[in-house]
């Protein structure tokens, strides 16, 4: 089994013309293996997968695992609010051959801590495949408790937790309650160099798309105890952290991108939209101050 920590990138979906822009996400896949990434995580949050049809998800799926060639974990976002949904993407990611899957909880249908539970669980006995959960309650409303985590840890193919709580209190908790192997990544940039100094594993990140070789570093450092350079790498990166959500994700991280010239179009998917001149300012602004422009 592939190793499951560092540094990984939530990768943006390039887009043109309302269309996947293939050629668009196989460059930007090879910038991010070039620059010294851990792991690509396609069709996340910041993937846009909400608004991705059924066809386009398994193609980026697909398409992300045959660039990557098994040079790093591909960890492929599957989740949805409907079980049912979420067990046809956990079976044609496996059928891709993705590494493992990232399963987001329920969002929306705000179910109980013993829902949670079973639509994990029902996921997994339909699919046999590694699974990252994903805690995120800022969008789908519901905290998974690390006790509902604890029980998950104990599924033989429930590997570890994407935890965006940005609570070092919860993270800290999963820590004391899951086991030992029990990989915990931080889901959220400002606290994954934390997150690893108190026992995690890395981070599913935003800031990699721009900056993967700074980022992983930073997480190396930080997997080393190497407490001066991570802090350091921490605070270059800090400021950039913020501009990634200063309009909604992931418009600056698309926005980022162009400007760069890594993809050919920063376009995003309604209800996304373009970011406005002022915070488009602000970006341009944080950019150039981290060399990146």
């Amino acid at each position: 089994m592939k190793q499951f920590q560092g540094a990984l990138t939530a990768l943006v979906t390039p887009m043109r013309n309302g269309r996947i822009d293939e050629k668009g996400l196989v460059d930007l896949i090879e910038f991010q293996i070039d620059s010294g990434i851990h792991g690509i995580v396609p069709c996340g949050t910041t993937g846009e997968s909400a608004t991705l049809s059924f066809e386009e998800h398994k193609r980026v799926i697909e398409l992300t695992v045959k660039t990557v060639k098994g040079r790093v974990a591909v960890i492929a976002g599957t989740g949805a609010n409907s079980t049912s949904e979420a067990i046809e993407l956990t079976a044609s990611a496996k059928e891709s051959g993705a590494d493992a899957v990232l399963s987001v909880v329920p969002y929306y249908n705000k179910p109980s801590q013993e829902g949670v539970y079973q639509h994990f669980k029902t996921i997994l006995d339909a699919v046999d495949i590694p699974m990252i959960l994903y805690n995120v309650p800022g969008r789908t409303v519901i905290n998974m408790l690390p006790a509902t985590v604890a029980r998950l840890a104990a599924l033989p193919k429930v590997i570890g937790i994407k935890e965006a709580s940005g609570s070092l209190q919860q993270i800290s908790e999963l820590i004391q309650v899951c086991p030992s192997d029990f990989i915990i990544l931080s889901g959220d940039d400002f606290t994954a160099m934390p997150t690893v100094l108190i026992g995690g594993k890395g981070v599913i990140s935003v800031v990699s798309n721009l900056e993967p070789a700074k980022t992983a570093t930073m997480i190396e450092a930080a997997l080393a105890g190497d407490l001066v350079r991570a802090k350091a790498l921490h605070y270059q990166l800090f400021s950039l952290m913020g501009a990634m959500f200063c309009y909604p994700s992931p418009a600056p991280a698309k926005k980022g991108l162009e400007l760069m010239g890594k993809i050919a179009s920063g376009e995003v998917r309604l209800p996304m939209t373009q970011m406005d001149e002022s915070s488009l300012q602000g970006l341009k602004t944080t950019m150039t101050q981290a060399g990146l422009l």
